[in-house]
């Protein structure tokens, strides 16, 4: 049906009236040649159906009792020929089951003989917005598909039987599936020949019904490290009804290899450059200790106070590269290598022994609560403990004179918990979303003359992720904060 005309205006639907009734044929067409509609006639099913095999009707009003060729007959060739014709059946008193048997078949609605004009025009406008509806739908359909084949994301959608109903071009692309036929009706492992994508989709249609969880993967293809390697981030989530059950699994890919390589070069110029710089620096350091300690003559006390705050800067800019290093090294994910199992508890009671002198020094207070024996994690010794002691010791530098520390640890579900509870300064509820970003640091009157690189906690949380856990931070300003380390227990 034609929507809108040239001169803008809404166009008149087309009409085709079936009936061998001549008085019911013409006092339906002069009805709605009235009310402006395009009417056509047939006296019977087989002309009516010559005039539909030529042209497309939006309505059309079909007798069900005619000779030779019954109304049945011409409504089952019609819905294969236009199934987006709509049909209102005319049927006598007697023939009410039929019109309800036609419905049944495709008919939109039916009106028993005799009528009024008014109870037709009611009837056809009923069919109008009913075929108008349609058309939203359709073309809503159209826009939808013709807007999902266009994204460079490859997008693929499934029945609950794993059987593809959409998958657009970018998804074919990227699986590789070149086949002329297509790949709707084809299951999808036919499609992406891959256990992982397959692997997605099956804990995505078995997800109960309480839990709605986007499922998450990294998927390479093209060969292992090669030049025509792909990286690509893989999303699935189930698709439900409005009841809530699963009626299949939608799945995104989205190409990150420029994202990966980019980072990739990142994270090997930053080792390389914090390498190159760490030596040179450690060289500066021990030539101006040989100053200093008198060894090229003596010093006066200015000398000595210039040469002591460059040393301070220059063991700034070392330990900055370390950290640099090590940001590097956990970005590569070398920090996944040898875990062993580890006992929290004993690693928490080294480190609050080594911290120990630093923190009497201040004049703070470190204690550490444990309930008894920890269940032990899996993980990387050197990087746990890196995490123990970065986060210890920036309690102690944002703790004043008098404050107290309190390590904690604790079993929780399948998780052995860490805390590190300070009385220091404090985080302001904007910054606490920050403090994980890398070279951010809170800066205000209390902590501007602290220093530091602003990577350790960026670090700590790299870390933590790599080895399946979670870090998360409690603060309130001017009365101190507390981290929590969750890490799975190593089953």
């Amino acid at each position: 049906m034609s929507e809108i005309g040239v001169s803008g205006v809404e166009a008149k639907p087309s009409i085709l009236i079936v009936d061998d009734e001549e008085r019911i044929r013409e006092g339906c067409r002069k009805v709605l040649l009235n009310d402006g509609f395009e009417v056509a006639t047939a006296d019977r099913g087989a002309r009516g159906l010559e005039m539909i095999e030529e042209k497309h009707y939006d309505i059309i009003l079909l007798d069900l009792m005619m000779p030779n060729m019954s109304g049945f007959d011409v409504l089952g060739r019609v819905k294969a020929l236009h199934p987006d014709s709509t049909i209102l059946v005319i049927s006598g008193y007697a023939t009410v089951e039929h019109a309800t048997e036609a419905m049944k078949r495709g008919a939109f609605d039916f009106i028993p003989k005799p009528f009024s004009p008014d109870q037709l025009r009611l009837l056809v406008t009923k069919a109008i917005e009913y075929t108008r509806a349609l058309q939203d739908i359709a073309g809503e359909k159209s826009r939808t598909r013709v807007l999902i084949n266009r994204l460079t994301d490859g997008v693929l959608a499934t029945d609950r039987d794993k059987r593809i109903v959409l998958a657009n071009p970018s998804f074919q692309r990227m699986v590789g599936f070149q086949e002329q036929e297509g790949c709707v009706g084809r299951t999808s492992l036919e499609v992406t020949r891959d256990d992982m994508l397959e692997g997605l989709i099956d804990q995505a249609l078995a997800m109960p019904e309480e839990e709605f969880v986007e499922l998450a993967e990294e998927w390479k293809s093209g060969g292992e490290g090669g030049s025509g390697e792909r990286i690509f981030n893989a999303r699935c989530l189930p698709f439900r009804d409005r009841s809530g059950r699963n009626v299949g699994a939608i799945m995104v890919l989205h190409d990150i290899t420029v994202i990966k390589k980019m980072d990739q070069v990142r994270s090997d110029f930053v080792s390389m450059v914090a390498h190159e710089i760490r030596s040179p620096l450690n060289s500066i350091l021990a030539q101006i200790q040989v100053v200093r300690d008198g060894l090229a003559g003596g010093l006066t006390e200015k000398q000595e106070e210039i040469l002591g705050r460059a040393s301070e800067r220059i063991r700034g800019l070392v330990s900055l590269s370390s950290e640099l290093l090590d940001l590097a090294r956990v970005e590569s994910g070398l920090i996944l290598q040898e875990r062993e199992q580890i006992d929290l508890g004993e690693m928490l009671k080294d480190q609050r022994d080594f911290h120990s002198p630093r923190a009497e020094a201040a004049h703070i207070t470190l204690d550490l609560q444990l309930p008894g024996p920890l269940m032990p994690v899996l993980a990387n010794r050197r990087n746990i403990e890196e995490v123990l002691s970065n986060l210890i010791g920036n309690a102690i530098s944002y703790t004043p004179e008098g404050g107290q520390i309190e390590l904690s640890a604790a079993v929780e579900n399948d998780y052995v918990r860490v805390s590190v509870k300070d009385t220091g300064f404090g985080i302001a509820p904007e910054d606490l979303d920050r403090i994980f970003a890398p070279f951010y640091r809170v800066k205000n009157d209390k902590t501007r003359m602290i220093v530091g690189t602003g990577l350790g906690l960026p670090i700590v949380k790299s870390i933590v992720e790599a080895h399946n856990g979670w870090i998360r931070v409690e603060s309130t300003p001017g009365r101190g904060s507390t981290f929590h380390v969750h890490l799975p227990l190593g089953k």
